[in-house]
């Protein structure tokens, strides 16, 4: 399945632009077997309005970790009510998440990259994992402008980590674009973007940044820059950014 579909995809794709790709994705795969995974970053945001405009009921996910931003809720329900439709809404297991809370605190992430990993493992990539499960591809709002971990990454990968295609349409926007994108078509946005939040995760691994950063320097500010992924995308069968043997 690996080669078939990512190769079919490859070919279809090439040369396609957000819109395009979005389209021809939903034209070889049932809407069933694609998911969108959505943070509601401005990428997201986007996404989520090309993905509403070519199918009545997507298939559109979000990771509810517990520690998000209470405007990250306010802007999940106004989107809902802008394209009238329901986030598939995923939460850490209570029990891996209590065993780690015992062990090691609330805040265990600022005391190490392993322990801000595990965080990140319990609240994010095992509850990914499981609706990936469900999916032969999944759509990322991933830009190679967005950092330094990030510039590698293609329009189509095959995600190793998690068995199936990964589909990126905003790979080559600016942040340019991407706010005029949204400013053009009205979407509904994370009020934080406009504190100088230009990347919005967990509440407490997230601050806002200084003009001339880069796009993610608020993220996990405490790690060297190539440390800053949470581990939901990876390259080459790595994390993204994980240099560790």
């Amino acid at each position: 399945m690996k080669n078939d579909l990512l190769g079919k995809l490859q070919h279809a794709l090439d040369g396609k632009d957000a819109e395009g790709t979005v389209q021809e994705v939903l034209r070889i795969l049932p809407a069933d077997r694609l998911v969108l995974a959505s943070s509601l970053s401005v990428e997201d945001q986007v996404l989520t309005h090309l993905l509403c405009a070519l199918h009545p009921q997507p298939r559109i996910f979000t990771l509810d970790t517990g520690r998000l931003f209470p405007e990250t809720y306010a802007t999940m329900e106004r989107t809902m009510q802008r394209y009238g439709f329901r986030y598939e809404i995923l939460a850490p297991e209570t029990r891996e998440l209590e065993v780690m809370l015992r062990a090691h605190g609330p805040n265990l992430f600022y005391r190490s990259v392993e322990l801000r990993k595990l965080c990140c493992a319990v609240r994010k990539i095992h509850p990914l994992r499981r609706v990936l499960a469900t999916a032969d591809a999944w759509l990322c709002g991933l830009r190679r402008e967005q950092s330094v971990t990030r510039r590698s990454a293609q329009r189509v990968e095959w995600d190793a980590a998690f068995g199936l295609c990964k589909i990126n349409p905003l790979i080559d926007w600016t942040e340019a674009q991407v706010g005029e994108y949204i400013r053009r078509n009205r979407i509904p946005y994370n009020p934080l973007h406009d504190q100088g939040y230009p990347s919005i995760g967990c509440a407490p691994c997230t601050q806002a940044v200084q003009p001339g950063d880069s796009l993610r320097a608020g993220r996990w500010w405490w790690e060297n820059p190539e440390h800053r992924e949470c581990g939901l995308h990876v390259q080459g069968g790595k994390i993204v950014g994980d240099r560790r043997p």
